[in-house]
């Protein structure tokens, strides 16, 4: 990548082309998830300009084990800043007014438990493992590499999801559409509210992913506009298992954010200008480890979003109250104010390979009536209120497409509170 950036200027066509068949067959060999295909100089130039323009010079490199590589960015060079609606943004300093916790009422409290007893421990990123951490008023950014433009069908679509094709559904229903090959197992609040922010504890598994250019996330979404329009604005948090996007199966923990209906704006992580980061010791795209096991140890990460009542940006905090960042309120038109719904739950890719439903699972690849340590959850469901407090979720309704492939089912329990278990493996006798 750097010898290519330096010498592209002067190299020939045909050097250049020898050098990308060689790259090629190393990470083919390491991966198995980047084919070979011929690519033009001109192509790989134009890539290589992207990547100069997203990859900031770090001023120090970690080496992850799992073969990311983390560059440590002086917090005012990172990506968000090259923004249009952010030229003259200073970064907030002054850490936000977090959200209230509000009591239990006592009828709440006595309301009996009825969640299993197991072992349950926080997961946190692979890249710490070594112990090496980025310096102060710096921030760690997963490098992109050309292998990762190439997974993507463009260089415009890389690092972006696919615009939904809108179709008729419930008037109350969330923004899911199946026709695009999505499917869903979700929960969602009513779409009259006034809600600033969102809360949820996600159990982490690694899903199987059956071809490269599928995924299968497990996240929440904060919501507001036109879901038939293109003027939906979406903040989105939580982890995914993507071929395509990041190179291996490994659950990682991403962001997303779009302000008309993922058509041009947002993207994932900070793959595009727009998500300000502010914290050192986490790095948005990275993997997430240790994950959970069937009937064994059960791992999962808790992610608040929250727009700050005094500057009016989003935040969030990941893990044990960690804030990871913001999403400024120059970003957005709708949710400048306020959202007016939010989702929690699972999505996953359904590509129909050989005309035939996918087997890339959902959540931990179980159905949600296997329960505790088998399928997967989420739990501690909150709304931030507008005098900024949590507050536990009463009532949610839960959608999905095809439960057959994918299902939910939700619940309360004085420990949980309202919570729910989803997923499943696909494609499956009663799946086809």
């Amino acid at each position: 990548m750097g010898f290519l950036a330096r010498k592209r200027g002067f190299l020939a066509p045909l050097l250049l082309a020898l050098l990308l068949v060689q790259r090629f067959s190393a990470v083919v060999s390491a991966l198995n998830y980047t084919s070979y295909r011929q690519v033009s100089s001109m192509r790989l130039e134009r890539i290589q300009r992207h990547l100069d323009k997203i990859n900031k010079p770090p001023v120090m490199t970690i080496e992850s084990p799992d073969g990311d590589i983390i560059d440590c960015v002086h917090k005012r060079k990172q990506p968000a800043l090259d923004h249009p609606l952010l030229r003259n943004h200073k970064i907030q300093r002054n850490p936000p007014e977090r959200p209230r916790v509000k009591t239990l009422k006592e009828d709440d409290k006595t309301k009996k438990s009825n969640v299993e007893e197991g072992v349950i421990r926080g997961s946190w990123q692979t890249w710490h493992r070594n112990g090496t951490r980025c310096p102060k008023g710096t921030v760690p950014i997963r490098r992109s590499t050309v292998h990762d433009v190439l997974r993507s069908k463009s260089l415009f679509d890389f690092g972006k999801k696919q615009a939904p094709i809108s179709l008729a559904r419930r008037k109350d229903a969330p923004d899911v559409v199946s026709a695009n090959g999505h499917e869903h197992a979700i929960a969602y609040t009513g779409s009259s509210l006034e809600v600033y922010g969102a809360k949820a504890t996600i159990n982490v598994w690694d899903p199987s992913i059956q071809v490269v250019n599928e995924f299968s996330l497990s996240q929440i979404w904060v919501l507001s506009g036109s879901f038939d329009g293109s003027d939906l604005n979406s903040i989105e948090a939580g982890w995914q298992v993507s071929p395509e996007l990041y190179g291996d199966s490994r659950p990682r923990l991403f962001t997303y954010w779009t302000s008309d209906s993922y058509q041009a704006t947002g993207c994932y992580n900070l793959l595009c200008s727009g998500f300000v980061q502010t914290n050192s010791r986490v790095a948005i795209g990275a993997a997430i480890s240790p994950v959970s096991s069937y009937a064994g140890n059960q791992y999962d990460i808790s992610i608040l979003i929250w727009k700050d009542p005094k500057i009016g940006n989003w935040w969030m905090s990941f893990g044990d109250n960690t804030l990871v960042g913001y999403w400024p309120a120059e970003l957005f038109t709708h949710l400048a104010n306020h959202a007016t719904m939010v989702e929690w739950g699972g999505e996953v890719v359904n590509s129909r390979a050989n005309g035939e439903h996918t087997s890339t699972q959902m959540g931990s690849g179980h159905f949600a009536e296997d329960g505790f340590g088998k399928a997967s959850y989420f739990r501690n469901l909150e709304i931030v209120d507008s005098d900024n407090s949590l507050t536990a979720v009463q009532s949610i309704s839960t959608l999905a497409e095809n439960t057959n492939c994918y299902n939910i089912e939700s619940s309360y329990s004085n420990e949980w509170g309202t919570h729910f278990y989803y997923g499943g493996p696909g494609s499956n006798p009663l799946c086809p």
